[in-house]
Order: C-alpha cells, then structure tokens, then sequence
C-alpha cells in the first residue's frame, strides 16, 4: 500500500495524516502520541477510527497538525484518519458514519463586529 494523505479540520485546527502500513506506530509533530496528548480522552479519540474498524496495529501514522487548542487538534486528527480509512476499505464507511466521525464540526468562533464589545455583546446604551 502507498501512503495515503487526507486533511481533517476541526475550528482553526489543521491535521495533515499520512497513513502506511505498519506496526500502530502514531507520531504527531515528530512527537509520540502519549508525548503530545498526554491525557487518556485524547489519545482515545485519536485511536477511535482504528478501534471502531479492529485495525489498531495494523497501520503507521504520521501527523502534521497546527493551529487551535488540543481538543481541536485531536478532533481533526480523528476526522482525517476517519476520511483516511474510509479510502483504504468503503466498508468502513458504514462503521464510521453512525458515530459521526466523518462529519465537519461546523461549530468555529465568531468574529468581533465592529462598533461591538464582542461578537453579539453591545456596548451600554446611555440616554445621557
């Protein structure tokens, strides 16, 4: 198998995810996966699409990822790696979109407006 590239977003967090075939090797950032995501929900969410497909150690990751925090970073991980192993079997289409893995969260932070305190919040309005 050549390597597969896919791309997965989550709000301002980009993940770029090449797969090969491998031992279950996930590097992020020439980092291991429990160096970069240090608590067990990440590193569970990050392994989710494997785990849900029984092909935990059967594929090597490599992940370059930027922007937002580290819950959106390992959201976008999971995303391509979804996108990822949706190309590799199309039977693993039907496992993964009843968990909602190969949805976009659209959800992202509005922008300030201007004339405004925040996105929605006004200044108070003065009569005098």
């Amino acid at each position: 198998m050549e390597v597969i590239h896919k791309i997965g977003r989550r709000k301002t967090a980009v993940a770029r995810v090449y797969l090969s075939d491998g031992n279950g090797d996930i590097t992020i950032n020439n980092k291991d996966l429990s160096v970069y995501f240090p608590t067990a929900t990440l590193q569970y969410k990050v392994k989710q699409p494997f785990t849900l497909t029984e092909s935990l150690d059967t594929y090597d990751v490599k992940v370059n990822v930027y922007g937002g925090g580290i819950t959106g970073q390992a959201e976008a991980i999971r995303l391509a790696l979804s996108r990822a192993m949706c190309e590799i079997d199309a039977e693993n289409r039907s496992i993964l979109k009843p968990e909602g893995l190969l949805t976009r969260d659209p959800r992202m932070v509005e922008r300030k407006k201007f004339g405004q305190k925040k996105a929605r919040k006004k200044f108070q309005f003065s009569k005098r």
